[in-house]
């Protein structure tokens, strides 16, 4: 509890110079990695770590997004950004650990560079699988981390029993794209 609360502060504070602090060093990193991960969002869409919004503009007019995140500031910058983009989407407060949504409610899962910050990755990639519908995607993004030696996220993924339909490492593997699919 103490952990998710001061993980929580430390968003709150990062919210209103998030999106100027990282434009220049996403577009030397990710390049069009977000628009690779969005252009593949079918159906009703959880977006896990929704953060200040960056993604909303990439998904297609008739994906059904819902956002979730921990940090009250981060999904109030989601919301005006959803506002300005005339984007209808449902916000969310919670923790990737513990989704607050019934098993099997989306069509896909989302979650761009933010595995990395999550306690319990192994928990919180569990939690996507839980809530995607069989044959539902599963869509990463992340980058490297210290914590990548005990496995990449798209590996804990492969070990929860996703199939992957794409992987892909950019800038000297330090960047990795995963879409995968649960079984039917």
């Amino acid at each position: 509890m103490v952990k998710r609360e001061s993980a929580r502060r430390a968003w709150d504070r990062r919210a209103a110079g998030y999106d100027r602090a990282g434009d220049r060093m996403e577009r030397l990193t990710i390049g069009d990695s977000r628009e690779w991960i969005c252009a593949r969002a079918r159906g009703r869409t959880l977006e896990v770590a929704v953060g200040t919004g960056r993604n909303l503009s990439g998904y297609a007019e008739d994906v059904e997004l819902v956002g979730v995140d921990l940090s009250p500031k981060m999904l109030a910058a989601a919301r005006r950004r959803a506002g300005l983009l005339g984007r209808r989407v449902e916000l969310h407060e919670g923790e990737a650990e513990r989704l607050p949504f019934p098993d099997a409610s989306f069509d896909t899962v989302v979650c761009t560079l933010a595995v990395c910050a999550v306690a319990d990755r192994a928990a919180a990639l569990a939690e996507m699988r839980r809530v995607l519908r069989p044959g539902g995607r599963l869509l990463l993004l992340d980058h490297a981390e210290r914590r990548w030696l005990r496995g990449r996220p798209a590996d804990l993924a492969a070990r929860l029993g996703f199939v992957t339909e794409a992987r892909d490492r950019l800038r000297l593997g330090l960047i990795e794209r995963l879409a995968a699919r649960k079984p039917a």
